[in-house]
């Protein structure tokens, strides 16, 4: 019987299918060293079953890997996650692994040479080959990690929950995320909407865990707002700020998605256990980069606030002190490029420490309520003529809008070729600014063309 990565292949194949319904002749997309995507197909491998291979094999790869992790990052860029996958199980040394990484199509666009590489082990381009120590380094760290049996025993405890394998490039995928380059996740688990995590209209919410009542007011309210603006909800579902946000969104009938440190299986901290089920049951995610078993870390904590910029159009801190951890989440949204916003305090809190200094050192943009949160993300509900909108979405659902007839929010989806939900969305944003009033049979524009 044929065995894929020394296990029985029909297992293999079962264990992906169990995890998100992979198919053999489907396409996954593995990201590039560069950060970018490419899809490989089945004629690409001689082997077949592509999908199947590279699928098991990045769920190898959330587990021999920590989070973050740049060298594996750049290692499965070059070789494709089953090829990496299988040097490691094959035990080669740095310099083979480094000479089949010079042999990929990765080297061919990088510049790099062994002898560079071996010059300068601690290059500052994350993206250039490292050094045989470097290599060799890593190799060390994985190996130990690689057991099948705690492989497999992570993916059928997966499956018993119901936790699905996102994989780059698939429904569902942010492409925020392979903005992050070599660090770019290799999978998520995700228990709840697969559909969730990807929508394009997402603001994080983040701060800190001794939260105060004005920082859980501030949050409940500009959360709230952002709901009504047809936004989802980003944050990490610890206590205080983080734990208001996704309150706030769920009593507003928003998404809300959360990023967790440790294993999706594992509600963490356990005093949100109901929190996170909710979150799951109306519409949005749980997602963790470490399979299901896994325990937080500080590290891993550090590491996750990289998801929550990188699937968000903006990240506003809403309360932070001097040393939050939301502030490690600010520095990735910065070093990202993502728009960045920061709540101000009363100067006598300690509170509100960190959030001024994010104003006064990253250059964060002071905001004050969810319109000014909307704003920083580049989303407005008209611009100064109210004719104009800001996002492609509210000037589809305006063009077919009418002044005289209603029209409800099936036929608005249908003629604007949004989902329904899209739809929602927008026609609260505009309500919000006064641009269209519901009535017994539907919506219609005010002030509009007839």
């Amino acid at each position: 019987m044929s065995a894929w990565f020394g296990l029985d292949r029909e297992l293999v194949e079962r264990l992906v299918r169990g995890l998100g319904g992979l198919e053999p002749a489907e396409s996954v997309g593995s990201p590039r060293a560069d950060g970018g995507a490419e899809h490989v197909s089945v004629a690409d491998d001689d082997v077949g079953n592509t999908g199947i291979r590279a699928a098991f094999a990045r769920a190898a790869w959330t587990m021999i890997a920590e989070p973050g992790d740049g060298v594996a990052g750049l290692v499965v860029g070059a070789l494709g996650p089953a090829g990496a996958l299988s040097a490691v199980l094959e035990r080669v040394g740095p310099t083979e692994l480094q000479r089949r990484i010079l042999g990929s199509e990765w080297s061919s666009g990088s510049g790099s040479t062994s002898a560079d590489a071996d010059a300068d082990a601690e290059s500052e381009d994350p993206a250039a080959m490292p050094a045989s120590r470097v290599l060799g380094s890593a190799l060390e760290r994985w190996r130990p990690r690689l057991v099948s049996a705690d492989l497999v025993a992570a993916c059928e405890t997966a499956i018993e929950v119901g936790v699905r394998l996102l994989l780059p490039g698939a429904p569902g995928w942010h492409a925020g995320f392979d903005h992050l380059g070599v660090h770019a996740p290799h999978a998520l688990w995700l228990r709840g909407s697969p559909d969730a995590p990807a929508g394009g209209r997402a603001i994080a919410l983040v701060g800190a865990r001794a939260a105060s009542g004005y920082g859980e007011h501030v949050t409940l309210e500009a959360a709230a707002g952002l709901v009504d603006r047809g936004f989802a909800i980003v944050s990490g579902a610890a206590y205080g700020i983080d734990g208001a946000a996704h309150r706030a969104a769920l009593g507003s009938g928003g998404v809300t998605v959360a990023y967790l440190a440790g294993g999706v299986d594992r509600p963490y901290p356990a005093g949100h256990d109901a929190l996170i089920r909710r979150i799951r049951e109306a519409g949005g995610a749980v997602i963790s980069e470490s399979p299901c078993g896994s325990t937080p870390s500080k590290w891993r904590f550090l590491q996750r606030n990289r998801l929550i910029a990188a699937a968000s159009a903006a990240t506003v801190v809403v309360e932070a002190g001097d040393r939050s951890g939301s502030i490690n989440t600010a520095g990735h949204a910065a070093s990202l490029g993502r728009p960045l916003g920061a709540v101000p305090g009363p100067v006598t809190s300690p509170s509100s420490a960190g959030c001024h200094r994010l104003i006064r050192e990253y250059a964060a943009t002071c905001v004050t309520n969810a319109a000014q949160m909307a704003e920083l993300a580049g989303w407005t509900a008209v611009d100064a003529d109210a004719q104009a909108f800001a996002s492609p979405e509210e000037r589809r659902v305006r063009d077919v809008m009418s002044a005289r007839s209603p029209r409800t929010v099936e036929a608005l989806a249908k003629a604007s070729g949004l989902s329904p939900r899209e739809v929602s969305g927008v026609l609260g944003a505009l309500d919000l600014a006064g641009a269209v009033e519901e009535r017994e049979r539907g919506w219609v524009l005010v002030g509009g063309r007839a």
